[in-house]
């Protein structure tokens, strides 16, 4: 493995654009081959592949060689536009590609099955692609500018895929989402132009550089104008109100990428802002009172839910605030255990809104109130359910154990009234996380449909990416039990990858121990973006003037 990794580390300022380049690339030509659906699904689907191999490969690189840095264009840090490679970033590319590349083989396999004359596929495979882009840009990106062109791309592609199929419900979420969204956008333009008008530049590492000699007040209250851009992205209480209402209405495929992607973006860019940034911890007890209350509320609201999406959706709240009291300690075990519990989570969430995709196929409903007898009639379903529902429930010897386990150690380690009370309330969490996961079960799976309120219906079809409403007789449908296999294989694929995260749990809490060290050495970071510029644009270096103003002129 060492002589690979040699090998291949001098190939590393050519992979670094590539996360961002090939779905760039393959989003214009699936475009363009929207006439030919066979060939844009090759493409898709290989690109997407081909992307997981080269974040992999920047991992090992990274995790073995240290953080690199690509500056684009020629242009020297901080005036161009920096991509960086490290380790935090590189382990969120790899996962999230896997995401992506198992759900749209999810996607192309639905498809193939339902025909997609009817159905907006082209549509899809662009909207998707320039989604992962955007993920992509946002985990390497270098400079806040270009941190939030990437939320913007993958804002606008959300939002195609939000409202594929046109109903009047997908459509008022879609708009609903767009305007929070947008709100969201607006609050980080306006901490751009703060950071700007303080220090003037936007390199992350150069601003945290700069941030120094501002005043506390100041810094502390364009965090806090971040923290808000970041919450709502991150869907953080009391900035979560949109995600139950949005991600619901859209198929199964688009909310497991949603669900498992793009809030995880907004706890990344909390996570990189504090440590590269505001790293004074000044706003530490705050973050601690929103992870408690977001754990605390998500899951309360997932135990009033009798949709499994909505209630996955309210799950899915309450679990940031798991990642969130990690950032809050403020330590490195903190920081490593929400890195290791965001890759668990995205692997695991993902992985149980696919599932619901196979149940809407085999049962026509997501209804608690019409589903039952599943694991009697579809067996396979039952198991790929049933795995990542404990894992997420936290049942030893799974991820969500050590995750949950690295957290409240962390916690113990940091000590004081907050810390043991938000012990106090990821262990609440979990074992309520436990309880609904398991409500699931008993009435969609053991439970006799005969004897649901509403089991004799279901919809028409749950079409691939359209909406049907039409109510029908369970027996009526004529595609009971139809699953193409790409659609299994695809959801086995993240069940055994969070599995395997048990598996390799000491040389994966190895990787993220690095990742939180690594983050944390602001000194490393700023050598590897600004390189030997760094002591030249230091403000604070002996005999220079360290008025930033006159820097900048």
């Amino acid at each position: 493995m060492t002589e690979f990794i040699d090998a291949i580390a001098p190939a590393i300022g050519y992979l670094i654009p590539l996360p961002i380049l090939i779905p760039a690339i393959t989003a214009a030509l699936t475009l363009i081959l929207s006439k030919f659906v066979g060939l844009q699904r090759f493409v898709a689907f290989f690109s997407l592949l081909a992307t997981i191999g080269i974040s992999v490969s920047m991992l090992l690189i990274v995790d073995q060689k240290g953080a690199q840095s690509l500056q684009v264009g020629g242009w020297d840090s901080p005036i161009g536009i920096t991509l960086v490679a490290d380790r935090l970033s590189t382990v969120m590319l790899a996962v999230s590609g896997l995401v992506l590349f198992a759900v749209m083989w999810f996607a192309i396999s639905q498809g193939v099955r339902d025909g997609s004359e009817q159905d907006p596929v082209a549509v899809f495979s662009p909207a998707y692609l320039l989604l992962s882009m955007g993920v992509n840009l946002s985990f390497l990106a270098g400079d806040l500018f270009n941190l939030y062109v990437g939320f913007e791309i993958f804002l606008v592609a959300s939002y195609v895929l939000l409202t594929l199929g046109g109903s009047a419900s997908r459509v008022k979420a879609g708009v609903g989402y767009v305007m929070v969204s947008m709100v969201s956008s607006m609050i980080f333009l306006f901490g751009l132009g703060l950071v700007y008008a303080s220090v003037g530049t936007l390199n992350m590492a150069h601003v945290g550089l700069r941030m120094e000699e501002i005043p506390s007040g100041i810094r502390v209250a364009i965090f806090a104008v971040f923290l808000v851009a970041f919450g709502i992205k991150a869907a953080v209480f009391p900035l979560d109100a949109w995600l139950p209402d949005s991600y619901p209405t859209a198929p199964s495929l688009v909310t497991a990428v949603f669900a498992g992607l793009l809030t995880k973006v907004g706890v990344y860019a909390i996570i990189r802002v504090q440590t590269v940034i505001f790293h004074d911890g000044s706003l530490n007890t705050l973050l601690m009172w929103v992870a408690l209350a977001t754990m605390l509320i998500g899951i309360l609201g997932a135990m009033a839910q009798n949709d499994i999406k909505r209630l996955l959706s309210f799950t899915l709240v309450s679990h940031i605030g798991y990642m969130i009291f990690g950032v809050s300690l403020g330590n490195e075990m903190g920081l490593s255990g929400t890195i290791f519990y965001a890759v668990h989570h995205i692997l695991v969430q993902t992985a149980l809104f696919l599932v619901v995709g196979l149940i809407e196929r085999q049962g026509g409903t997501s209804s608690l109130r019409r589903l039952g007898s599943l694991a009697k009639f579809a067996p396979i379903i039952a198991v790929l359910y049933f795995i990542p529902a404990l894992n997420l429930g936290g049942i030893p010897p799974f991820s969500g154990f050590i995750g949950k386990v690295i957290l409240i150690q962390a916690g113990a380690q940091e000590g004081g009234f907050m810390a043991w009370l938000l012990i106090g309330g990821a262990v609440a969490t979990s074992l309520l996380t436990l309880y609904v996961m398991m409500l699931v079960w008993s009435k969609g799976f053991l439970r006799s449909r005969a004897d649901a309120p509403e089991g004799h219906l279901a919809t028409a079809r749950p079409a691939p990416l359209a909406e049907v409403t039409d109510e029908v007789e369970i027996t009526e449908r004529e595609d009971v039990g139809r699953l193409p296999f790409g659609m299994l294989a695809s959801t086995a694929v993240l069940v055994a990858a969070s599995v395997s995260i048990t598996i390799f749990a000491d040389p994966l809490t190895s990787i993220t121990d690095r990742a939180a060290e690594a983050a944390n050495d602001v000194e490393t970071y700023r050598s590897v973006v600004l390189g030997d510029t760094g002591a030249e644009l230091d403000p604070g270096e002996p005999g220079r003037d360290t008025d930033i103003s006159e820097e900048v002129d």
